[in-house]
């Protein structure tokens, strides 16, 4: 463990972070007005303890839902409007049709990308989340609205935008055109009943989309040796409502750890920023994209890492055995949480949410969430699972109060980010290994290539892949008997995230925002693991789709080994 990791963390005192929390259960930060007063409590609690605050207030294009409803049958259903959905405040009424193929999985993971089902001119009636990737199949299906049936007896707020951040002119063909309503089981059911019976709905939707000036409160801890380099730390603040565990603990967790590191800034080698972000469900992202887009030549030339903190400190959430990390951090990740927690995790691939506005300029990223419920104190709630809060479905919900937030568990996890801050930004050699990820790259092709068949040949990426391999491991020996200064080594890995994030999280070019949507890895060839589902007449198509990805992920690959040679 870093030393001043150690002697940190026999200082954190939740006076200040529990303070915020207390304050933020009767404070809304969903409109931006209400927002806006989060962001200057956040700023009062860091001034409180002697640290400077730089408070930016950009536009952010935002959507904001109000009322909603369902009529059917003779009844009125309760409903949420999900962000960014049409305002359709007289309503549409359209046949409803239930579509199954969002029936199966677990409600997060209820999201294909379209649908056989003839939903042109109906309302498609869905199980799950409204969630971007299928409505918006849905809407190109010509469906004329959705109904999202949630999973238990509260209805969740969302959003169904797939545009990360502020749209470009390009962008605003994308945004959805059609309304969206989520109501709760026992009112679904009916409906889905109603459907199978050939029935009919009116959905009426409200929404506020348009420009909105939103506070953003930012500290820079400065650090003594390195100073222009940095680990970014950050989180968003507005929330549903009171939204105490997602994202108010994170909040508070990110106040104690900025109180501490100011106190102690001297004993820093790097600095450390840290930012809570406006516009995360309204904008989609919007705050942390502006950040991106702000100060992206910043980032790109003195950002070493970024992590994400949203939902730790909550009830019942005892588990840190799966952890979203890139493969390059999860050493890292893994010796901070067996350091902190005694449990040894498990990397999940990130998937695309969580603010990681990153990836395109392409930053290493470890964290989204960390505590979380055991799958056996999900059993014993009668829980299903959610995206944040912990596990505690509360998640996106009017009951995400003062009960939801848990002391014991923010104090482990405030020790846990604090040891993962601090050993990056002390290390002499930055904690990322670009050999876990050659290795993911290796299985990654691997696996493609045994779905392609002959019908496409990824050797000439599995050859850069396995020559980059050889590169680091000659990299390694040569940093382990002291042949290559840790300056130079340093240079090398932030290099290697510049080319090797981008090629294995997004499919759009460096400074821009890919699309609010799942990537998978390596994506420029992914269309490899398909082919069985392309038809004859179409296979020399998705044949030069991967010619074309190919050469752009050997290509990437062999700048990432130059550089790694150029240090030898």
């Amino acid at each position: 463990m870093d030393s001043l990791s150690a002697t940190l963390r026999k200082e954190v005192n939740l006076a200040a972070p529990w303070g915020l929390v207390e304050k933020f259960a009767h404070q809304h930060r969903e409109k931006p007005e209400d927002a806006n007063r989060g962001a200057e409590m956040i700023a009062e609690a860091l001034e409180a303890e002697g640290v400077p605050v730089t408070m930016h207030a950009p536009e952010l294009f935002l959507s904001l839902p109000g009322a909603a409803s369902v009529e059917a049958d003779g009844m009125r259903f309760a409903a949420k409007p999900p962000a960014f959905c049409a305002s359709v405040p007289d309503g549409i009424e359209a046949e409803l049709l239930y579509v199954a193929e969002a029936s199966g999985g677990t409600p997060l993971d209820r999201n294909p990308t379209g649908t056989d089902a003839d939903v042109a001119g109906k309302i498609a009636v869905i199980d799950g989340f409204a969630l971007p990737n299928f409505v918006a199949g849905l809407e190109a299906a010509g469906a004329a609205g959705v109904i999202a049936v949630n999973p238990g007896e509260m209805i969740h707020w969302g959003t169904v935008s797939t545009i990360w951040g502020t749209p470009e002119p390009a962008d605003l063909s994308r945004l959805p055109r059609i309304p969206s309503a989520a109501v709760n089981q026992p009112d679904g059911q009916k409906l889905i009943a109603l459907a199978k019976r050939g029935g009919r709905a009116r959905i009426r939707t409200e929404l506020e989309t348009g420009w909105f000036v939103q506070k953003m409160p930012v500290v820079e801890i400065p650090g003594a040796e390195k100073p222009e380099e940095f680990i970014l730390l950050h989180g968003h603040y507005d929330s549903w409502r009171e939204g105490v565990g997602d994202n108010g603990t994170g909040n508070a967790c990110m106040v104690e750890i900025a109180r501490l590191l100011w106190a102690q800034r001297k004993n820093l080698k790097r600095s450390v920023r840290l930012a809570w972000w406006a516009g995360h469900s309204t904008g989609r992202y919007g705050g942390s994209a502006w950040f991106a887009d702000t100060f992206a030549i910043d980032l790109d030339e003195n950002c070493v890492a970024h992590m994400n903190c949203d939902s730790p400190g909550c009830r019942w959430a005892t588990d840190y055995t799966s952890i979203s990390c890139m493969s390059e951090t999860e050493s890292l990740v893994q010796q901070v949480v067996s350091r902190v927690t005694g449990q040894q995790a498990n990397r999940k691939r990130p998937q695309r949410n969580s603010d990681y506005s990153f990836n395109n300029i392409g930053i290493s990223g470890a964290f989204m969430a960390s505590s979380m419920m055991t799958t056996e104190a999900r059993a014993e709630q009668g829980y299903y699972i959610v995206g944040g809060c912990g596990g505690n479905i509360a998640w996106h919900t009017e009951a995400d109060t003062y009960e939801i937030a848990d002391k014991d568990v923010l104090v482990k996890d405030i020790n846990l980010y604090l040891d993962a801050v601090t050993t990056v930004a002390n290390a002499d050699i930055l904690p990322m290994d670009w050999r876990l990820t050659a290795a993911e790259f290796s299985a990654t092709i691997a696996e493609y290539q045994t779905a392609a068949g002959d019908r496409f040949d990824l050797g000439p990426a599995g050859a850069a892949v396995a020559d980059l391999s050889s590169a680091l491991d000659r990299f390694h020996a040569a940093m382990d008997s002291s042949k290559i200064s840790c300056d130079a080594a340093n240079n090398v890995i932030k290099s290697l995230a510049r080319t090797l994030v981008p090629i294995n999280y997004t499919r759009g070019p460096r400074f821009t925002h890919d699309p609010a949507l799942n990537v998978p890895p390596l994506p420029a060839i992914a269309a490899a693991a398909s082919l069985d589902g392309v038809p004859a007449d179409q296979m020399g198509f998705v044949q030069t789709e991967l010619l074309r990805g190919c050469n752009r992920l050997v290509a990437a690959l062999r700048q990432a080994t130059r550089i790694v040679e150029a240090s030898l």
